[in-house]
């Protein structure tokens, strides 16, 4: 699995185990990765691994303001 294919991954099973409903966006997403001590940078390093595997499925980005990302099962 590429690098990311794996960073997709962590944020998948957090957002996961969070059972939140509804799309979040990536501040919130986020958010969600540091109270879990998950290191990333920014919600637009979020932003641009949910869009990339947007491309793949697993992920439905909704255009709206600010964009929302709804993860699903595994891509």
């Amino acid at each position: 699995m590429d690098t990311l294919g794996r960073e997709f991954e962590r944020i998948r099973e957090v957002v996961a185990e969070a059972d939140v409903d509804g799309p979040l966006t990536a501040k919130e997403i986020l958010t969600l990765l540091d109270e879990c001590d998950e290191e990333f940078e920014s919600a637009h390093e979020i932003a641009t691994i949910l869009g990339r595997q947007a491309e793949y499925g697993g992920v439905r980005v909704i255009r709206s303001s600010p964009y929302q990302y709804e993860l699903g099962e595994r891509a």
